[in-house]
């Protein structure tokens, strides 16, 4: 496994681009990016809030500093029910991508995105859950079987799953997904809670896996990124 190409994949909830100095900084957060050094990353609450909710962290911004864009929204958009995956030029290449609507009592859905990649063919879904236990513990369920349907690939689940619990429940919902180690991501500052997740199928493994804690990460959103360096198994 030493040896194998390994991907680094990491998932960030930028809150809109809003700091917790209450500004609104697209290119903050590229900075938080750059210094990341992923190649593929979902980010949550990627646009605002209002219809025809805009991109909060513009398609131009993202282009011009080496980022391509899956089109999952549509309309001004950068993702949809603000997921949105993103990744650097000529590391993968698109293959197919689309969309999981969640049940629950808010309005959440789920993307994912196929890429052509240094690991082979990957599958990539970038997820937010709601805020209610109950509707989060349908949508992992519903986001298991409706990945199921989809031919078959690695995978990697990544997002915001809004789980304060250290229980396993996420691992008996999803028993095909091995979740990487809680880290503590939230809220920026001072984190508590290891709200966001990396989740890996069959076929692949984790070489390392953390939290982002370089400037300016504690101020540019409520959240930290996370990430991991992903190897193929079985090649």
């Amino acid at each position: 496994m030493s040896d194998s190409p390994a991907l680094r994949l990491a998932s960030y909830n930028i809150q809109k681009c809003v700091g917790l100095d209450l500004r609104r900084k697209p290119r903050r957060i590229l900075q938080v990016l750059a210094r990341l050094r992923a190649q593929v990353v979902v980010l949550q609450e990627a646009d605002k809030r209002l219809p025809p909710r805009p991109a909060a962290l513009p398609h131009f911004v993202l282009e011009e500093a080496g980022w391509e864009v899956a089109d999952l929204g549509g309309a001004g958009s950068l993702g949809w029910h603000g997921n949105a995956v993103i990744w650097r030029k000529g590391v993968v290449s698109l293959r197919d991508m689309g969309q999981i609507d969640l049940p629950g009592l808010e309005p959440r859905g789920a993307v994912w995105v196929e890429f052509d990649s240094p690991l082979g063919p990957l599958r990539v879904v970038g997820l937010h859950l709601g805020l209610v236990g109950q509707s989060r513990r349908l949508q992992v369920l519903h986001l298991a079987q409706a990945c199921a349907l989809l031919p078959p690939m690695p995978m990697i689940w990544a997002g915001d799953f809004n789980e304060w619990s250290g229980k396993s429940m996420l691992e008996k919902l999803a028993p095909r997904m091995q979740f990487l180690p809680r880290r503590a991501s939230f809220p920026a500052l001072r984190p508590l809670g290891a709200l966001d997740r990396i989740a890996l199928s069959a076929g692949l493994a984790a070489r390392g896996h953390g939290v982002h804690l370089e400037q300016p990460a504690h101020i540019a959103s409520d959240h930290l990124p996370i990430w991991a360096d992903i190897v193929a198994q079985g090649r």
